[in-house]
């Protein structure tokens, strides 16, 4: 199976880093940003098969960094994946009323994050 090409943002280096060492080994090819502001510079270059998107984040948060994201060419239909500590129902449904496909809760468990972005994405493109 091809390495899924996986944009993933969020503002805080350590869970950057626990992610990453989670991912690395396990059949993604990774662009890491720290910003919505650094993914919506960076993402035309890396083209994304999959973007996982850190809510709560300062300057552009997850929603608003997902909104410009959908105005890029190329990139309105890209599967975007929330990850957040916000994991109540009716935040979760509002999360997929934005256009997320899937979302992760925060605190995660690294063993467990590869199965589980494989398994939205498999979900998505089964």
């Amino acid at each position: 199976m091809s390495d899924i090409k996986l944009l993933y943002v969020d503002d805080e280096e350590d869970i950057r880093e626990i992610a990453e060492f989670s991912l690395e080994d396990e059949g993604f090819e990774l662009l890491l940003c720290a910003s919505g502001q650094e993914a919506l510079d960076r993402i035309t270059e890396f083209k994304p098969d999959l973007i996982l998107l850190d809510v709560m984040m300062p300057g552009l948060d997850g929603p608003s960094t997902l909104k410009q994201l959908r105005q890029l060419p190329s990139f309105e239909h890209t599967p975007v994946i929330f990850f957040t500590a916000k994991v109540q129902p009716k935040e979760i449904e509002h999360f997929k009323s934005l256009g997320a496909v899937d979302v992760i809760a925060k605190p995660f468990d690294s063993m467990q994050l590869p199965h589980q972005i494989r398994s939205i994405w498999e979900q998505h493109h089964g």
